[in-house]
């Protein structure tokens, strides 16, 4: 006789029977006979068996992980802390606010202060003004952990702590450099880059029309600038002009106070648009000789600056693919179609590999880049394939990031539209891909083919 207790247990089971589903299940299956089957069953297969009748619980899926070589680990400690700090900042304090400011067409000014906190460029330039020995590794991986979260961030940096900062290092006096470098490394002064004019871009080495001359102790500057990236907010701007009496290009520190001196936000962009890029006006623009830069004696001097500058370009490009590739793989393995994630889908994990691919040959391509920068024996034609290949490769995986979202691909929420307007701008600026492919093509033909 079943003891009362079992009784009891059969009971307690028998009512958790959904008996409606059992007078289906009996319509497919001969129950007498399967229980009859179960019975004769070894307790070592019954468990078998109900091993394999239990539903599974379904397997987390692998950290969300844009390094897929480790580049991490080829970092000191305090380089890989400083890339840690730097990607908690932009995911605390740039990522939540950056979506409105970049529909505004406006820079979070707000953020120069927390930049100041984070106290970032002392990485790169030490108290006397001079790079670290390690800066050019610790500015690409910081510009990457910028640009994959947001590119017009990184730009704002750049332009600062890149242009601007380089061109009074290189073509400064030390007593300029004592100056302005030591503010500007703490965010009390911020500068913008005057190079580009409204009908010179790629030519502007030979056909730069904003002119210089000299009146006694005084410089005077007439002609115009256009995407000056911060020269809407800078505390000064470094103008490159052409000398009408030598024919060579000089630097200048304009303040902005200079009455000489004007600027006009370039509105309707659709890339970089918290970036406030301007178009400045020089009209009769009086600096004194204190303020030219003493050792920019010609346009040499602005090509060291563009060629110190243009590999943290290239790693834009690699931030921004990255934050696109991250981003697309964790909205893939949200996203439900079919009863199932996207990510599930050979077509949807055929793009997230391409993109990895692309990000991951990038990286590498620009760390080896940094080393050979750091060691000083960095090339032109070396900065400018990385330029060449991380803008062509960045436009290929924004593309396939915002075709891995569908229809929410053209929207802000999920960021991948912004990296994907984004991206036309790195693919232009800094040497267009054009001239750099050339400037690359001369070095491995011998042939200069510009015109």
């Amino acid at each position: 006789m079943m003891a009362l207790k079992d009784m009891g247990k059969v009971m307690a089971l028998a009512s958790k029977i959904d008996m409606a589903k059992v007078a289906k299940l009996s319509e497919k299956v001969d129950l007498n006979e399967l229980l009859g089957l179960v019975s004769n069953m070894d307790e070592k297969t019954l468990k078998q068996m109900m091993k394999l009748a239990a539903p599974k619980t379904p397997k987390a899926p692998p950290e969300i992980n844009g390094d897929f070589y480790d580049i991490g680990a080829l970092l000191t400690p305090r380089q890989r802390e400083i890339q840690l700090r730097v990607r908690a900042f932009m995911e605390r304090e740039v990522e939540p606010i950056i979506n409105d400011y970049w529909q505004r067409d406006e820079f979070p000014k707000e953020l120069i202060g927390k930049f100041r906190e984070l106290d970032l460029i002392k990485e790169i330039f030490d108290d006397e003004g001079n790079r670290t020995p390690d800066a050019a590794v610790l500015e690409g991986i910081t510009g990457m952990e910028m640009a994959r979260v947001d590119v017009s961030t990184t730009t704002f940096f750049g332009v600062h702590a890149g242009l601007a900062m380089c061109s009074i290092l290189v073509g400064g006096s030390e007593a300029q450099r004592r100056e302005w470098l030591p503010r500007m490394r703490r965010f009390e002064v911020i500068g913008a880059f005057g190079l580009t004019e409204p009908e010179v871009g790629s030519a502007i080495s030979q056909g730069m029309t904003t002119t210089c001359r000299r009146e006694g102790d005084t410089w005077v500057l007439n002609g115009e600038k256009y995407w000056i990236g911060n020269a809407t907010f800078s505390d000064i701007t470094i103008v490159w002009a052409r000398d009408e009496a030598d024919n060579q290009v000089k630097g200048f520190i304009v303040r902005r106070d200079n009455p000489g001196f004007s600027v006009r936000k370039i509105a309707n962009k659709i890339a970089l648009r918290a970036v406030e890029n301007g178009h400045i006006t020089l009209q009769n623009c009086r600096v004194p000789e204190s303020d030219r830069l003493q050792n920019a004696t010609s346009f040499r001097t602005t090509a060291d600056v563009l060629r110190m500058t243009r590999a943290g370009v290239a790693w834009q490009g690699v931030g921004c693919a990255m934050g696109a590739y991250e981003k697309s793989l964790a909205y893939a393995q949200k996203r439900l179609q079919f009863g199932r994630p996207i990510a599930n889908f050979q077509l949807v994990q055929n793009l997230l590999v391409q993109m990895l691919g692309n990000v991951t040959a990038m990286q590498t391509m620009c760390f080896r880049l940094a080393q050979l920068q750091d060691a000083g024996v960095m090339t032109d034609e070396q900065a400018s394939l990385a330029k060449v290949f991380t803008a062509k490769r960045c436009r290929e995986t924004v593309a396939l990031a915002r075709e891995l979202h569908g229809g929410k691909g053209i929207l802000l929420d999920h960021h991948v539209a912004r990296y994907f307007a984004d991206t036309e701008a790195i693919y232009s600026y800094e040497g267009t891909n054009e001239i750099n492919t050339l400037v690359v093509g001369r070095a491995i033909t011998g042939t200069g083919a510009f015109v």
